[in-house]
């Protein structure tokens, strides 16, 4: 599926690099540029102290909605002089349901993609990742600092494991890969079975075949290191330029306690990833 509409989610105090790197996506492939400024509420105060402090509660509350005001002003001002098709909202959540508020507005764009300025935020930063992928049924694209990224990249690594969030991910970018010039479908410890890669392990690329991507398959052993050490060595050895990926395909719970590939590449993305869920 083609990217017609592209969000990018920013705050209240942010810079415009984020900004900037969304539009210029939109420019790559003539998409239309969503953004949606958010600030997180602060809870009202509660207990016996309310009374004292909620008056300061209040005035900050007030400086933070003026605020967003301003930075959607701006930005809309800035966005109406380029030639670039866009619109901005804003939102002002309290915490409890900031994911959601992201994930709505991100049901009406194709992906959302998610900047290093915002991935420096780690509030802002984690209620909108967990939005895009858990509340919108959309792909998230992460953009780590000094990366290059594009919708139209030469080398992709799919990282699969024949779970319904790696093929979620690849049907998300299958807009992607015919253009590219290789993509490279990477399995770890591949194992051949029928609950999980079938009788051939490589069934996948005969899938991205069809739809016209130059593909190739790769079956990598671990050798005692995680998964997410061996996809990131992949990937740097083939020059990859976007990492394809499933999202959470355990429970959030389990990925948090016991970690896991998706926390890993969350946490610290070395490279453009793609994500699905």
């Amino acid at each position: 599926m083609a990217f017609r509409t592209i969000l990018t989610v920013t705050g209240p105090s942010k810079g415009d690099g984020d900004l900037k790197l969304a539009a210029d996506l939109c420019n790559e492939i003539g998409a239309h540029l969503a953004v949606l400024v958010v600030a997180v509420a602060a809870p009202p105060p509660v207990g016996e102290y309310a009374a004292v402090v909620s008056e300061a509660w209040l005035d900050e509350r007030r400086a933070v909605e003026d605020l967003l005001k301003k930075r959607t002003a701006d930005l809309s001002a800035f966005l109406a002089g380029s030639a670039l098709s866009a619109d901005v909202s804003s939102e002002y959540p309290e915490a409890g349901w900031a994911d959601d508020t992201v994930g709505r507005r991100a049901r009406y764009a194709d992906i959302t993609v998610i900047g290093p300025e915002l991935l420096a935020d780690q509030t802002l930063k984690s209620k909108a990742i967990e939005g895009a992928l858990f509340s919108s049924g959309k792909p998230l694209l992460l953009i780590p600092e000094g990366s290059r990224p594009t919708l139209k990249p030469k080398r992709v690594l799919i990282a699969w494991d024949a779970r319904l969030e790696a093929s979620r991910a690849v049907r998300e970018s299958l807009g992607l890969l015919p253009g590219a010039d290789e993509v490279n479908l990477v399995m770890v410890d591949p194992v051949e079975d029928e609950y999980r890669h079938g009788a051939e392990p490589g069934a996948a690329a005969a899938y991205l075949a069809r739809h016209g991507v130059n593909v190739t398959v790769d079956r990598l052993p671990s050798l005692d290191h995680s998964v997410v050490d061996v996809l990131r060595r992949h990937a740097l050895d083939i020059a990859a330029d976007l990492m394809v990926m499933g999202a959470y395909g355990h429970s959030r719970l389990r990925e948090r306690i016991f970690g896991g590939v998706t926390v890993s590449m969350l946490d610290d993305p070395s490279m453009p990833i793609l994500m699905a869920r």
